[in-house]
């Protein structure tokens, strides 16, 4: 049995969810081979070639390949898809704006979002926002899978010694075109790779307020999130967002600050390892999920925490 796991990256290093895919393709079982899609991406393909448990990398390389749209590298997907009996992606927003194209035009039901492998066939995935738990038995040949990072432990990134072989490009599809790209900088850690994570809610009033996480953050070396509430509200940035509709994240620290704790972001961050909730409310749902709670007004514990720090 042979596995394909597409690799999400930007031509020169992979992103982390990749090496978590990895790690539900090695639970499956069976021989484990990365697709590399990009241009001037032979730095991505070394490193997925050091990844743990990899036997085979294969690199496609061309400028339509570039900049990562969907409709060409579903193309270059189903170039390869009749060698595998499992194909993986990240179940990240790029690997979710590919894969359905992959199983539609393969004629076969996706697996979505699975945080465990119980067979060949048979999935774990969570439904009704986290609060079940779905097992899928897939009857297709080709099972097309996208994986819940935060599901897997991430397999080592070096440690592997596959062989890269390079597959012929496909053409330009031409349904789509690059058109530009606006990247927020930030010093912190990707907040879906961050071993710490502290998210704001709507009880911070205002984007100024929202500021007050800054240097608790800097001093525990912490991403920021926001609850989509705080999104909403305009206080922080989308790519903040924690929860079901926007990051699912399982650090080894998460801290809810003024987060009320509405079911859609515990859908969210409910498998982060341990989860301090700060909110003046005893009553909030959020103290459901904490393994730390402290009930108080969080303009006054927030920088009491960070001075003690």
């Amino acid at each position: 049995m042979t596995i394909l796991v597409i690799a999400e990256h930007d031509n020169a290093a992979l992103k982390s969810a990749t090496l978590n895919t990895v790690a539900a393709a090695a639970a499956i079982g069976g021989d484990i081979h990365v697709l590399v899609a990009g241009n001037a991406a032979q730095a991505a393909a070394d490193a997925a070639a050091r990844v743990a448990g990899v036997s085979k990398v294969l690199l496609a390389q061309a400028p339509q390949l570039a900049d990562g749209l969907a409709e060409n590298v579903a193309e270059q997907v189903l170039a390869v898809a009749e060698n595998y009996e499992h194909i993986l992606f990240p179940a990240t927003a790029w690997g979710k704006n590919i894969a359905p194209r992959v199983a539609a035009r393969l004629d076969v039901a996706q697996v979505s979002d699975i945080i465990a492998v119980d067979s060949p066939d048979t999935f774990q995935r969570p439904i009704y926002a986290g609060n079940a738990i779905a097992t899928v038995q897939s009857a297709d040949k080709v099972k097309v899978i996208t994986v819940r990072t935060t599901g897997f432990d991430a397999v080592a990134a070096e440690g592997g010694s596959a062989s890269v072989e390079t597959v012929e490009a496909v053409a330009d599809s031409g349904l789509s075109a690059f058109v530009g790209r606006e990247l927020a900088q930030n010093d912190r850690p990707e907040l879906t790779a961050a071993r710490v994570v502290i998210s704001g809610g709507r009880g911070l009033g205002s984007a100024e307020n929202f500021k007050l996480l800054d240097e608790l953050a800097d001093k525990l070396g912490a991403a920021v999130g926001a609850s989509r509430a705080a999104v909403d509200a305009g206080y922080a940035p989308n790519d903040w967002q924690v929860g079901q509709t926007g990051k699912i994240v399982a650090p080894q620290l998460y801290i809810a600050v003024g987060v009320s704790g509405a079911i859609q972001h515990l859908a969210g961050m409910k498998d982060s390892k341990v989860i301090v909730a700060i909110n003046k409310d005893a009553e909030a749902p959020i103290f459901g999920v904490a393994d730390y709670g402290l009930v108080g007004d969080l303009f006054q514990v927030v920088p009491e925490l960070t001075k003690a720090l």
